[in-house]
C-alpha cells in the first residue's frame, strides 16, 4: 500500500527534473540552432562586394580593380559587364578572356585575377567593438573577435550563432564554436551569459 505513494512522488521528481533539464536547455543560448557544417577545402566563391584586381597582360587600359556589384558582375572597360557572383577566380579569368576574344580586342588574351579585398564579416553581441571586420582567408570566430576587441565581460566564449548566405541565397542561422572557420559576409552573435 506504501508503494503507490511513493511511487507517485518519484513520478513527480522525474517530471520536475526533467522540467528542469529542458528550462536549462531553452536557457542555453544557440541550444536550438544546427551546429556549422564543416566545410571541404575547395576554390574560394566570388559574391558581390569582392573587390577584384584585373590584370590583362599587354593593356594597361583594361587594367585595374573593380568590385562585383548588386547585379553580381564586373564592368570592365571595352567589354562590359561580366558575372563573377559564385564563380572562383579561375573561371572568371576564362570568361573574361572569352570576351575579350568575343569582341575582337585580342586574339590571344592572357588575364589574371585576384581577390583585392573580401567582403567584411560583421561581429555583433557582448564584443567590445561590434560592427564590420575585414575577412582573411582561414579567419576563425575567435580571430573575427579579436580584431573586435575581444570578449567583454558578459559574453558566452565558447559558442557563437553564425549567419551565413548558403548556395542557395537563403540565409541560415548555425551554431558555431570559437574555431569555426568564416566566410565573407558571415555575420556572427556573440551570446550574452546568463545571470
Amino acid at each position: 500500500m506504501h508503494t503507490l505513494p511513493r511511487l507517485a512522488r518519484r513520478a513527480k521528481v522525474m517530471a520536475a527534473g526533467m522540467a528542469l533539464t529542458l528550462l536549462a536547455a531553452c536557457g542555453t543560448p544557440g541550444a536550438d540552432l544546427t551546429p556549422l557544417p564543416l566545410r571541404e577545402p575547395m576554390a574560394y566563391q566570388l559574391g558581390v562586394g569582392d573587390q577584384l584586381r584585373v590584370t590583362v597582360f599587354n593593356d594597361p587600359r583594361l587594367t585595374g580593380e573593380f568590385r562585383i556589384t548588386d547585379t553580381g558582375a564586373i564592368a570592365l572597360p571595352l567589354v562590359g559587364a561580366v558575372p563573377a557572383v559564385g564563380r572562383s577566380t579561375t573561371e572568371l579569368e576564362r570568361s573574361v578572356e572569352a570576351a575579350l576574344k568575343a569582341r575582337n580586342l585580342f586574339n590571344d588574351p592572357a588575364v589574371a585575377i585576384e581577390v583585392a579585398e573580401y567582403r567584411p564579416v560583421f561581429v555583433l553581441g557582448m564584443v567590445e567593438r561590434g560592427g564590420q571586420t575585414p575577412y582573411q582567408p582561414g579567419m576563425s570566430v575567435l580571430s573575427a573577435v579579436a580584431i573586435s576587441g575581444g570578449f567583454n565581460y558578459r559574453a558566452v566564449t565558447d559558442r557563437v550563432s553564425i549567419t551565413r548566405i548558403d548556395a542557395d541565397g537563403k540565409a541560415r542561422e548555425y551554431l558555431g564554436q570559437r574555431q569555426s572557420l568564416l566566410l565573407p559576409g558571415d555575420v556572427i552573435n556573440v551570446y550574452e551569459r546568463g545571470l
